[in-house]
């Protein structure tokens, strides 16, 4: 009974720090250093020492500082003007308008970004207005940013594949290969329910757009090549083997430095300003992995992880009723925490489970991120609902209101997922081939 008195006591201790607003990071270490005081004999001190260290030298790691960075820059240069620029002219005459420019505007910056905050700010800060004088439903605009910019955590690079390929041991290259499929399927299955809203919508009655020749479009989409063809470089680089993760996020900061040079959008100020946006975020997310690294080590002494995966052998689930556990457990925890909280806080007690009963590390990857993905606009800690609030001015009911039907597919993409794995499997395996 021991391993299950003491994750009593962890549970206690965590939710007794975060109630007291103490950061998420140093709960963590709290929470593993009450657990070595009680469970071990180890002196607690070195142990902590040694694992913080070793958690924050992983090379693996160092992808996560210059992924955001790219991020950080591109947010600061004209990208999504040049985006809604280039999209428009192909988006307009679509069933749904320009309402897939939410979608393919974030699809696009998602795989430059690497955070769904950015991603919804930077497309937002343009189409928002765009479609307002248009006379775009609202509810539309807003619910289809929402579920959009979640992309920003799958479609590589992928900040929480990053943290989650760090605390299981897998290679981030193949976890970024595994969510280009799925989050493409994701961005579809957004844009299908656009077509299908706006035909049954009796609200849905915009300005329509002047019709552009066919040469008029290919003009306009100039705007987009330079976005394309950093994305080419990034995830190219990786797919083909010439660059793993961490040079292509090498390669992306020199791309996105150029880009924003190219555009007259790269001052002093700005690069300083992105300098210290990565450093602020990096600083977070590597405080939260160390106080995660130090609680899977305390939480091993006490045989926690180990006893959860023989119980969970002794009640013989299936496959499919794990996720299904599992899926409810990550959406009421995504209602409270982040998502990288969410991963490096349950990673060391799922893994065991997950490998129990044979699911595919690399799948569940994607998996836990469309989950996490959910969490970002569910209420009351949805941050997705927060940035947009502050856009838009709106009422939280009503942003969370509009974002539902896009939780619903998420929801739907999960199953998708667990239908056809090879959706996120198929293409890690052909790299290996390729390599």
């Amino acid at each position: 009974m021991e391993p299950f008195y003491a994750i009593g006591i962890f549970l206690f201790v965590l939710f007794l720090l975060l109630g007291s607003g103490v950061w998420i990071g140093l709960a963590l270490l709290g929470v593993a250093y009450v657990g070595m005081e009680m469970f071990t004999g180890r002196p607690t001190g070195d142990a902590m020492m040694t694992v913080v260290w070793r958690s924050s030298s992983s090379w693996s790691l160092t992808a996560l500082p210059m992924f955001i960075w790219m991020g950080e820059i591109l947010y600061r240069t004209r990208l999504s003007e040049d985006m809604f620029r280039g999209l428009a002219p192909w988006m307009g005459r679509l069933p749904g308008g320009l309402l897939h420019t939410n979608i393919a505007g974030c699809t696009i910056f998602a795989a430059v970004s690497g955070s769904s905050a950015a991603t919804l700010t930077t497309v937002g800060k343009m189409t928002i207005p765009e479609l307002r004088k248009r006379s775009y439903p609202e509810h539309l605009s807003i619910g289809t940013l929402a579920g959009a910019a979640t992309l920003g955590l799958m479609i590589p690079p992928s900040l929480t594949l990053i943290v989650y390929g760090v605390a299981i041991n897998e290679s981030i290259t193949k976890l970024f290969i595994a969510g280009i499929f799925p989050g493409l399927v994701l961005a579809f299955l957004f844009m299908c329910y656009v077509v299908i809203v706006s035909k049954l919508s009796k609200q849905y009655d915009p300005t329509a757009e002047p019709p552009l020749s066919f040469a008029e479009k290919v003009k306009r989409s100039r705007f987009l090549l330079p976005v394309l063809l950093l994305i080419s470089l990034v995830i190219g680089s990786m797919y083909v083997g010439i660059a793993t993760a961490t040079e292509a996020a090498a390669i992306g900061v020199i791309g996105s430095l150029a880009l924003a040079a190219a555009q007259g959008s790269l001052s002093a100020a700005n690069f300083f300003e992105s300098l210290m946006g990565a450093t602020r975020t990096s600083a977070m997310i590597a405080l939260i992995l160390a106080g995660a690294a130090f609680l899977s080590l305390s939480m091993g002494f006490t045989g926690l992880p180990r006893a959860l995966a023989e119980w969970i052998a002794s009640i013989d689930l299936s496959r499919f009723q794990l996720l299904m556990v599992l899926l409810a457990f990550y959406i009421i925890l995504g209602c409270f925490l982040d998502g990288v909280s969410v991963v490096v806080l349950t990673i060391a007690i799922v893994e065991p489970m997950i490998r129990q009963v044979g699911i595919d590390i690399l799948w569940f990857g994607i998996f836990i991120v469309v989950v996490v993905e959910m969490a970002q606009i569910t209420p009351p800690i949805g941050f997705n609902l927060f940035v947009l609030q502050g856009m838009t001015g709106h009422p939280m009911s009503f942003i969370a209101r509009a974002a539902f039907p896009m939780f619903l597919i998420m929801l739907a993409m999960v199953f998708i997922l667990i239908t056809f794995p090879g959706l996120a499997t198929w293409l890690p395996e052909n790299m290996r081939q390729v390599r």
